[in-house]
């Protein structure tokens, strides 16, 4: 049985790639631009490479540490989607004191 496969994101080329996810090499290579690729879970689906805003998103939740995994019962939950929706967040989490990435995949923000 193959390998399962999981997806690699490389933000400045605005590229995904899936490949089989392996303990033994974490790291991977960008083969546009030989940068380091970004693990994003294997239920990560990439936006269009023209739509900047949605990229620019994509890049705070990586670096706050949020991924797309599978969970048991439908998918990685709710993910900010717009720059609105993650300034609203970003606000709510400094008000607040909780923990950035936290406060990214809330589903409501009060």
């Amino acid at each position: 049985m193959p390998s399962a496969k999981t997806s690699f994101v490389c933000l400045p080329c605005r590229a995904s790639y899936k490949q089989p996810y392996d303990r033994e090499r974490p790291e991977r290579i960008c083969p546009r631009c030989a940068r380091p690729l970004i693990h994003a879970g294997s239920a990560f689906a990439a936006p269009p490479r023209r739509d900047r805003a949605a990229w620019r998103v994509l890049a705070v939740l990586l670096h706050a540490g949020v991924r797309f995994h599978k969970s048991c019962c439908g998918g990685p939950g709710y993910r900010p989607r717009t720059p609105r929706e993650v300034r609203e967040r970003m606000t709510y989490a400094r008000r607040s004191g909780e923990p950035f990435g936290e406060a990214l995949v809330r589903l409501d923000v009060p």
